[in-house]
């Protein structure tokens, strides 16, 4: 008997993984490639489940006409537009900055009130010395004292007057550094290499999770967070690559590659049931940008991809 071919799924989830805004390059989903979905390879982050998930594709098609009656000769397509939406049924940093799009920011650690909703000033940051990773962050004895199990802390170097897509990776863009006050601790604020300390060694700060930039840069330094924060607005536009699974029960797995994702909404959320209670869901709409495919040069906006279950029927 042949298996079914009907997928049919548990849940969505989603992973995201960062875009080299520079050069508009995305980070590449090859789906011909062992991808773990319980233990995504590097760069790709996992979201969580997603609920509510739709796709919309908005690219037009039109027709050429030739000879005396205009008949129809051929078809085009024009304005290439796709849109998904969807739900975060998890809260976190890179949740609210895929749903949000505009600046998202670490609220950094402060002794004392300023002119933001966003916090200000901060504490002085702590710098990292030699041995540092991606996994535990190293101050030495003494400076670990600044620390506690269960802190929040962001790790980046600091802001030295550029201009240009800063941050680990790009999570903001500067014009002029006298819009960002030449604040020091400006990439710290708005990095996405921030993580949960597990545990203070002698001198050492263990984390439970690695930071998502990766190992720091030489000359990096560490500052307590106590919030993330976005706004309503702004000039700035987050951008990711994004894999949507549906994690298949029965006829095979369904995936949705965005190599490049804005969000096209102002932040809102959906309120869903949890249990007897209501809790409230990052709602998500974001517009695909194109990319070029290099099997053919073709502009692509998203892949969708299935894979059938062992001993189904191709067709």
């Amino acid at each position: 008997m042949n298996a079914p071919m009907i997928p049919i799924a548990k849940r969505v989830r989603a992973y995201c993984a960062p875009v080299d805004r520079t050069t508009e390059t995305p980070s590449w989903f090859d789906p011909a490639s062992a991808f773990d979905f319980d233990a995504v390879p590097a760069p790709w982050i996992a979201l969580g489940n997603v609920a509510n998930f739709k796709r919309t594709g908005a690219t037009k098609v039109t027709t050429l006409l030739a000879g005396p009656k205009g008949a129809v000769a051929a078809q085009c397509r024009t304005t290439l537009e796709a849109r998904v939406a969807f739900d975060f049924v998890q809260w976190g940093k890179l949740q609210m900055a895929l749903a949000g799009g505009s600046q998202h920011t670490n609220v950094l650690a402060t002794n004392g009130a300023g002119g933001s909703g966003m916090g200000n000033p901060a504490l002085p940051p702590v710098a990292l010395l030699a041995g540092s990773s991606a996994s535990e962050l190293v101050l030495g004895a003494g400076a670990v004292s600044a620390f506690t199990a269960g802190d929040m802390v962001a790790c980046d170097v600091d802001y030295q007057q550029q201009t240009g897509y800063v941050g680990t990776p790009a999570a903001a863009y500067v014009a002029d550094p006298a819009n960002v006050n030449r604040d020091r601790d400006y990439l710290r604020r708005v990095t996405f290499n921030v993580a949960r300390v597990g545990s203070v060694t002698a001198a050492s700060l263990e984390l439970a999770q690695p930071l998502i930039g990766g190992a720091p840069a030489m000359g990096a330094s560490v500052q307590k967070v106590v919030a993330f924060a976005d706004r309503e607005s702004g000039s700035y536009f987050q951008e990711w690559s994004l894999l949507l699974a549906l994690e298949p029960e029965s006829g095979g797995q369904v995936c949705f590659y965005y190599p490049r994702l804005q969000v096209c909404a102002a932040a809102a959320e959906t309120a869903i049931k949890c249990d007897s209670y209501e809790a409230s869901a990052l709602h998500a709409e974001l517009m695909a940008l194109p990319v070029k495919d290099a099997v053919d040069s073709e502009q692509v906006v998203c892949y969708r991809t299935y894979y059938p279950v062992s001993n189904a029927n191709v067709y």
